[in-house]
C-alpha cells in the first residue's frame, strides 16, 4: 500500500504559479510510474503528467508541454508539480498517484491504485 499527501495548492492569479507537492510512503518500492492528475467540476479526471521511478522519465498531455514541470526526489519520497502562467482553466482538483504498470500517454486512471486525497487550485483574479 502507497500513501500519498499533496499539499501545496490555493489561489492564484491568471499568469501566476503554483508549486504542488505529494509526500510519498508505504511499499514505494511496488512503484513504476507516478502521476498527477487534475478534476474541474462536471469533467472527467485527466492525466498531467507522470514520470518513472527509476529512470526520471517523463510524459506531459500535450496541453501542458511548457506549462508544467513534473519532477521527484527519490530519497525524500517526494513528487513536485511546477505549474507556470497558469489560467483559469486550470482550476482543478490535483491528485497524484501511484501505479505499479510503466508510465504511458495514456494517462489511464485505471492502472493508478493508489490515489492522494488532492489540493484545490484555483486560477482567478
Amino acid at each position: 500500500e502507497v500513501e500519498l499527501v499533496e499539499s501545496g495548492g490555493g489561489l492564484v492569479q491568471p499568469g501566476g504559479s503554483l508549486r504542488l507537492s505529494c509526500a510519498v510512503s508505504g511499499n514505494i518500492d511496488s512503484t513504476y510510474c507516478m502521476g498527477w492528475f487534475r478534476q474541474a467540476p462536471g469533467k472527467e479526471r485527466e492525466g498531467v503528467a507522470s514520470i518513472a521511478r527509476t529512470t526520471g522519465t517523463t510524459i506531459y498531455a500535450d496541453s501542458m508541454k511548457g506549462h508544467f514541470t513534473i519532477s521527484q526526489d527519490n530519497t525524500k519520497n517526494t513528487l513536485t508539480l511546477q505549474m507556470n502562467s497558469l489560467k483559469p482553466e486550470d482550476t482543478a482538483m490535483y491528485y497524484c498517484a501511484a501505479s505499479r504498470a510503466y508510465c504511458n500517454p495514456a494517462f489511464s486512471t485505471v492502472n493508478f491504485r493508489s490515489w492522494g486525497q488532492g489540493t484545490q487550485v484555483t486560477v482567478s483574479s
